[in-house]
């Protein structure tokens, strides 16, 4: 087929492509998340308690994803998203720690240890995606954190409201300076790729979180 008889496709930018992975597969289409396990329900606050303090151990401690992707931006506009990404992040990881100390212990689950063990796993992983020297993936990954993080930050509100604690404002990156920035970065096709790598990545470790909450939700239910 000559070029002039090719169908016309439109071609999705880099921005589209990583908002359209956070809707398909982030933590607002997951289906624990969806069943309002987390938000009604008699075991809603066992489970929500269960989700902050199995996110302490993904994203509460310092350097996390955004913080080591930092140091990989060398570029002025990379710089100051990633500046301005790293200290509301910053403020978010306070945040979970505060609700994770109001709620209390962690819920009683059966293989407590493994549970542990297999977000320790992700941690890693998530830690190898923003320290990668493949140009655009800790990008792509912190970007794709920044996105699903504005429905992991409507859970929190939810419990913080339920623990009478007072939700400050979320100050990561707007979606418009956030899809300029994803724009700017996707120069190459082979950075774009990198960037879609990371995000996918990224989400694929949210995902098993909820996976794994999920089926702890499931075991306490059915012990």
């Amino acid at each position: 087929m000559s070029p002039s008889t090719q169908p016309k496709m439109q071609t999705r930018g880099v921005a589209e492509l990583l908002d359209a992975l956070v809707a398909s597969d982030g933590t607002g289409a997951h289906a624990h998340v969806r069943s309002g396990a987390l938000s009604s329900g008699p075991e809603a606050m066992r489970n929500l308690a269960d989700a902050v303090h199995f996110l302490c151990l993904l994203h509460g401690r310092h350097p996390g994803v955004i913080d080591n992707a930092a140091r990989k931006a060398v570029d002025p506009a990379s710089r100051q998203w990633m500046d301005e990404a790293a200290e509301a992040f910053a403020a978010e990881r306070a945040f979970l720690s505060k609700i994770a100390s109001a709620v209390g212990p962690v819920p009683s689950t059966q293989g407590q240890a493994q549970c542990e063990a297999a977000v320790a796993a992700q941690r890693k992983a998530i830690d190898m995606l923003a320290e990668s020297d493949r140009h655009g993936c800790a990008v792509g990954a912190a970007i794709a954190l920044t996105l699903d993080w504005r429905t992991i930050r409507v859970l929190l509100d939810i419990s913080a409201q339920r623990l009478d604690l007072s939700p400050a404002p979320c100050t990561l990156p707007d979606l418009p300076g956030t899809a300029r920035l994803a724009a700017k970065v996707a120069a190459t096709p082979a950075v774009e790729r990198a960037m879609l790598f990371g995000a996918q990545q990224l989400i694929m470790q949210q995902s098993g979180l909820w996976d794994l909450m999920a089926a702890r939700a499931a075991s306490r239910a059915h012990p």
